[in-house]
This record gives C-alpha cells, sequence and structure tokens, in this order.
C-alpha cells in the first residue's frame, strides 16, 4: 500500500516547501555545471510538503514510551548503496513511521522514499545515498531538519532549513559569502573554498559536530602555529599541557587526499576528531593550532595585559531575515562566551568554538572590515 498525496495540516510545511524546492534546484543546476552528475533527483514542493507534514506528526506520537528518531531519504532503491528493500511497499503514514523508527533511529540509516504517481511509500532502508540527496531528520518531538549529502562527500550534511513548531529557519546561502565570515561558518553552510577550513575532510565542522554531541558545553581555541602569542591570553600555570604537541589528527589530515575514501582512515580520523572533541568537555579552554595539533585543554582564559575588557561584540546567525546587532558580550552568553569573545578580542588571528550544555553552538571571530568581535550562532547548522 501506499499514501496519496493531500492537503497537508502543518502549516510550516506550506510555507518552507517552495523555498526547499528552489533550494535543490539551484544546486542541481550548479553541480551540472561543474560535470557532476551522481546525484540524487529533486524533489518537487508538492512532494517536500507531504514528506514534512506526514514526518511532523509522526514526530508527536510515541512508541513504548519513546519518541520517534528517524532520518528519511527520498530516493528509489536502485539509486542507494545495498539497499535494504521490503518484500512489500509499505504506507508512509505518520503511525507507520512511528513503528519502525526503533529499528532505524542509529546513525546513518535513512528509510527509503519514493513515490508512484501522486503516492508516496516506504521501500526500505539504505546507509549510501547519493549527492544531494533530499534528507528529512527528526531530532525531537515537533522539531525536523532539511539536509542534504554535500557534493564532495565526508562529513557533516549540509543543512537547508531547521522547523521547530511553528518556528522556521532557512539556511542564508548569502551569509556565506559575506566579508568576515570564517571559513567555518562557509564551510556548515556548504560552500566550497581553497581554505583548508572547507575542503572535503571538514575537520573543523567535525569538530565542531562532536563537541556539541557530547552535550556538556565548552570552548575549543584555533590559533595560529609557529606563534605563542595566545599564551598572553591564557592564566598560568596551565594544568594540561600537551609537550610535544599531540599530531595525530593533524597526521591523519595530511593523508586525506589519498586515504580519504578508505573506511579504516576515515574511522581513524572520526576516532581522533572524537578525542580533541572530547577533552572540551573538561572545565576550561582546549587549544589546537591550525594544523590541528593539540597544545593543551583544561585552560583557563584571562585578558591579556596588552589589551583591553571587550565592551561589544556583533552577534549574526546565518538564517534567512537575520539582522546582524551589536550588543555588550554579557547579553550574548554566559561565562563561556564572555570569555571566548575577550580571547578572540585579544587574539585576533584566531578563532572559538563555544558549545553550550542547551545545544547552542557559537564561533566568535574578529571582523577587521568592521574591527569588532563576531559572535556567529550557527547551531541550526549543526542539527
Amino acid at each position: 500500500m501506499s499514501s496519496t498525496i493531500s492537503t497537508t495540516t502543518y502549516q510550516a510545511a506550506q510555507s518552507v516547501a517552495k523555498t526547499v524546492e528552489e533550494h535543490f534546484i539551484f544546486h542541481h543546476e550548479n553541480a551540472k555545471r561543474h560535470n557532476k552528475d551522481d546525484f540524487a533527483p529533486k524533489p518537487d514542493a508538492q512532494v517536500i510538503e507531504s514528506i514534512i507534514d506526514t514526518t511532523f506528526w509522526a514526530s508527536l506520537r510515541r512508541e513504548e514510551g519513546h519518541s520517534p528518531s528517524i532520518s528519511l531519504a527520498f530516493l528509489p532503491p536502485e539509486l542507494s548503496g545495498q539497499p535494504l528493500i521490503f518484500e512489500n511497499r509499505l504506507t508512509f503514514t505518520p503511525a507507520i513511521l512511528t513503528k519502525l523508527a526503533p529499528a532505524v533511529e542509529r546513525s546513518g540509516i535513512h528509510l527509503g522514499i519514493w513515490i508512484d504517481g501522486d503516492e508516496l511509500y516506504i521501500w526500505g532502508t539504505t546507509r549510501v545515498i547519493p549527492n544531494l540527496c533530499f534528507v528529512l531528520e527528526v531530532i525531537e518531538p515537533g522539531m525536523l531538519v532539511i539536509k542534504h549529502r554535500r557534493i564532495d562527500g565526508f562529513g557533516k550534511f549540509v543543512n537547508v532549513a531547521v522547523l521547530k513548531g511553528d518556528q522556521i529557519k532557512i539556511v542564508d546561502d548569502i551569509s556565506g559569502k559575506i566579508p568576515d565570515c570564517p571559513n567555518l561558518v562557509t564551510s556548515l553552510i556548504g560552500f566550497n573554498s581553497s581554505s583548508l577550513w572547507n575542503d572535503s575532510l571538514n575537520v573543523m565542522v567535525q569538530l565542531a559536530v562532536s563537541m556539541r554531541d557530547h552535550k556538556r558545553g565548552g570552548i575549543l581555541l584555533v590559533v595560529p602555529s609557529g606563534r605563542e602569542t595566545w599564551r598572553d591570553s591564557i592564566i598560568h600555570p596551565i594544568s594540561y599541557s600537551i609537550t610535544p604537541t599531540f599530531s595525530e589528527l593533524a597526521e591523519l589530515y595530511e593523508q586525506h587526499e589519498t586515504e580519504s575514501e578508505h573506511p579504516i582512515w576515515i574511522n581513524k580520523i572520526t576516532n581522533a576528531v572524537n578525542h580533541i572533541a572530547g577533552l572540551t568537555a573538561v572545565d576550561g579552554a582546549t587549544i589546537i593550532n591550525d594544523r590541528f595539533e593539540l597544545l593543551a585543554f583544561g585552560v583557563k582564559i584571562g585578558r591579556s595585559t596588552f589589551s583591553s575588557r571587550v565592551d561589544k561584540i556583533m552577534v549574526t546567525e546565518p538564517i534567512v531575515g537575520n539582522v546582524a546587532s551589536i550588543v555588550p558580550p554579557v547579553q550574548n552568553g554566559g561565562t563561556r562566551h564572555l570569555s571566548a569573545a575577550q580571547f578572540v578580542f585579544d587574539q585576533r588571528d584566531s578563532l572559538a568554538l563555544v558549545a553550550s550544555q542547551d545545544g547552542r553552538f557559537t564561533i566568535f571571530s574578529w571582523s577587521p572590515c568592521d574591527n569588532i568581535v563576531q559572535s556567529h550562532r550557527v547551531d541550526a547548522l549543526l542539527f
């Protein structure tokens, strides 16, 4: 059996569907211009609206006391890698999604959704999907993320929109192109760049995701290699200084051009990323350089004797309709955010990544154009 596309009842699905369709049309056409042809079919607005509507109502249900955690991929089974195909098509309804959720809640497993005429149905599961495949993930009851696999493979999917009840956040592609926007933000949005911050590996993105996943909060400071000025903004002695620098992640990164498709290498670099990100759960900041070498962790940030106190920051979010605002740093978060802003104010060639226990994630960088610390709230990009 299969489910006929009908009028939706979740208003946010109606509001966002056309915008999401346009996103996929744009990126499919752009991929073709760059001679890329290994991507999934693009869904139209009606399909997008129906998938969102059905999945939203499924997210509010419970199965044996548990809320569903589901990832849906829109593609036919012949375009997936080693699909698990059901003998009979399943009805695409909230009830069926809720029943199936416990079997596919592990990371990286997608329920395959396809269409026959005007009927959507569930054909099975897959762990491998092509580039630009429409994916809808349930994060928590009433909260959905629309995303797709980035064209250049390895790393976190590119988020397109976040829906939470009647709130809609559309990721703003243009925000990744503004002056002084850190390449890490650009990488999360999904643009290409010649910088090491945004190659096919996306190490910094993986670190950000892993930091957020441990849910303990933390700070990761990224400083230029070969320079020691960052020590002026640290309270001494450093309890957990690393000598010599720990270079596992750096050494694995250097192998990525030749090893990046090898499963053993992918597993090693994933473990190395999680190792570094796990250190950020220790009270204090973790410090790495831009070569991904670990310098210290559990570090206390202090104001440099060569600097003044940061008194204002520019707050941005890469979401359509967001307008940057200038506020005192105390209005932007707690102690972690304030100390990170001070560090970047003192060390203007550095970055600070701050994860909060509630899932909020902020990147602090220095803007030479506006002569101010920028606070980029990017949690909508990390779900």
